[in-house]
């Protein structure tokens, strides 16, 4: 796939990963980003603005580099620890959200990401770029079901917290011992089977006439209430 942004590129070359190819602006300045790419011996490609602007639609900076495609985790990668805390997404479609918690996610050391296999954005070139390079630092694993996912993470001792409207003030919540907290879509919520199967619903209260708040906002306030609970 083709990721771009110079901070994608630098966390891309910080851990060594492959890139098949590069393909860069003619008066690209960023020294030390084209002595990386040199030194790893990276096929450079040099072209002019409206070149790079067909490969990619979005805000490049003048680099983009074609790598192999996201590998994703295991669930056994990231659930054993004693007091693991997983974000778990109920089929959300915007790569721009899933970027964001991604950033969040790495920000606040969470221990991975789960995220469904149909119907549900897949980590792209878009989620690279919104993460700023956050995805080269955070597991994610798709998996086939959510809710027998759900089931066999509640196994294997996990707490499910939902995020949605109607539930207990988030402030209120346990955040302690291993936990998963999910995230529902952008415009329908969590799906009634992934609520039923949550052990609590956690509410941010609403002050103002706006009656629900972006994914990737939600997702941040509650990670960071739950991050710091758990000191």
């Amino acid at each position: 796939m083709y990721i771009y942004g110079k901070n994608v590129a630098l966390e891309i070359l910080k851990n060594n990963k492959k890139i098949d190819k590069a393909f860069i602006y003619k008066n690209f300045s960023d020294k030390f980003i084209l002595n990386d790419l040199q030194k790893q011996n990276i096929d450079i490609e040099w072209l002019e603005k409206y070149e790079l602007d067909r490969l990619v639609k979005e805000n490049h900076q003048g680099i983009i580099l074609k790598v192999p495609d996201y590998q994703y985790s295991e669930l056994e990668d990231f659930i054993d620890n004693e007091d693991a805390l997983v974000i778990i997404l109920d089929h959300l479609e915007d790569p721009h959200n899933l970027g964001a918690i991604v950033r969040t996610c790495e920000a606040a050391s969470v221990d991975g990401i789960i995220i469904p296999k149909d119907r549900s954005v897949s980590v792209n070139s878009t989620v690279m770029k919104v993460s700023a390079g956050a995805l080269e630092n955070v597991k994610i694993s798709m998996v086939t079901n959510l809710v027998t996912t759900i089931n066999e993470l509640k196994n294997r001792g996990f707490w499910i917290i939902g995020t949605d409207m109607d539930g207990t003030d988030y402030n209120e919540i346990d955040y302690k011992g291993k936990i998963g907290i999910v995230i529902g879509n952008e415009g329908k919520g969590l799906s009634r089977l992934v609520r039923e199967n949550c052990d609590f619903i956690a509410s941010i209260p609403m002050y103002g006439k706006t009656n629900s708040l972006n994914a990737s906002v939600a997702a941040g306030i509650v990670i960071y209430k739950a991050k710091t609970s758990r000191r």
